[in-house]
């Protein structure tokens, strides 16, 4: 079997890909650069970008299934930057898939796309989409995430997953941003609600993938469906952040400032960087605000029963791995 992983060269991307690789599977990724990691490796690379279909389909060609990881993230920044990648990069891979007659799509999603700015506790799939979006990021991820459910056919299997706050050795996305701040000292806790929050290690994200996968063929019980990825431990927020600062030799988060204040300065700071065309992202926006004091915790049911999900790495074992790593120098 031959597979193609677009953005085989990121923090999910290359966990998937390794996975995959101990498998045995000839593994082909996509993305906008050479990695030097998966060349050494062995993984033939595609450099592209997603919205060129032509080259998506030329790295497609002879692939028996997709793993589409690559995206846009982040919150800030302007609707095409998202929209582009997004949403014009998924239906490019569906129509390669189309046109390469491949049969499986698995596609990586994000609980951002059912967030409206309230606490989710305990939520399953049924959970609706929200009116109202407070960022580009969950906005065109949950566009991309409805296309590819719906491309679900008699000929081509689609399944999409939704990991939540992916974290471990080889982060170079909320682990980094955590730190940074720490050694700054400009995080604050947001309010003094517990906020149970769920978190996901790096290796069961992967494994979340690769077992869907292999449930995954037309007519099948997970083909054009959703599920919520986690370790299944929700903690509280600020307990996550500051046993990743511990484990980065940095002190705990102990300075509060209210929800209501954190979003006003959102608000104002996003306000600021759009009149002024100010570089970089704001040290805080209200889609961060709100995600920041509110709980997010999902029920994991339906990955359990029907393709088998069950959390191999522990959040406690994850940490030790993690301080081991940022203590080796990353």
């Amino acid at each position: 079997m031959k597979v193609l992983v677009t953005g085989g060269g990121g923090f999910l991307g290359k966990a998937i890909v390794e996975l995959l690789l101990e498998q045995g599977t000839e593994v082909c990724s996509f993305a906008r650069n050479l990695y030097p990691q998966l060349t050494q490796l062995g993984v033939e690379q595609f450099v592209g970008d997603l919205t060129d279909l032509s080259a998506v389909i030329k790295a497609a060609d002879g692939c028996d299934l997709i793993y589409h990881v690559a995206a846009k993230a982040g919150v800030w920044g302007g609707y095409e930057e998202f929209y582009q990648p997004n949403v014009i990069g998924t239906k490019n891979v569906i129509q390669a898939c189309r046109k390469c007659e491949i049969t499986r799509l698995v596609y990586t999603s994000s609980p951002s796309v059912v967030f409206d700015g309230s606490d989710m506790e305990g939520v399953d799939e049924s959970v609706p989409y929200p009116t109202h979006f407070h960022s580009w990021y969950p906005q065109t991820k949950a566009e991309a995430e409805q296309l590819v459910l719906a491309a679900n056919d008699a000929s081509l299997a689609t399944v999409a997953l939704r990991p939540h706050l992916i974290w471990g050795p080889g982060d170079n996305h909320l682990v980094p941003r955590i730190l940074e701040r720490g050694r700054a000292g400009t995080l604050r806790r947001i309010g003094d609600s517990p906020c149970l929050v769920d978190s996901v290690y790096i290796d069961n994200a992967a494994i979340a993938h690769l077992q869907a996968a292999e449930k995954l063929s037309v007519g099948s019980v997970v083909a054009g469906k959703v599920y919520f990825i986690s370790n299944d431990e929700p903690r509280p927020l600020w307990d996550i952040i500051n046993r990743i600062l511990a484990a980065g030799d940095l002190p705990g988060v102990t300075k509060t400032i209210s929800p209501a204040a954190a979003y006003a300065a959102g608000a104002v700071l996003e306000t600021l960087y759009r009149l002024f065309k100010l570089s970089g992202e704001p040290r805080m926006t209200r889609f961060v605000a709100k995600e920041l004091s509110t709980a997010h915790w999902f029920n994991l049911n339906a990955a359990k029963e029907d393709f088998g999900y069950h959390p191999e790495v522990s959040l406690d074992e994850g940490i030790r791995h993690l301080q081991k790593w940022l203590q080796q120098g990353r």
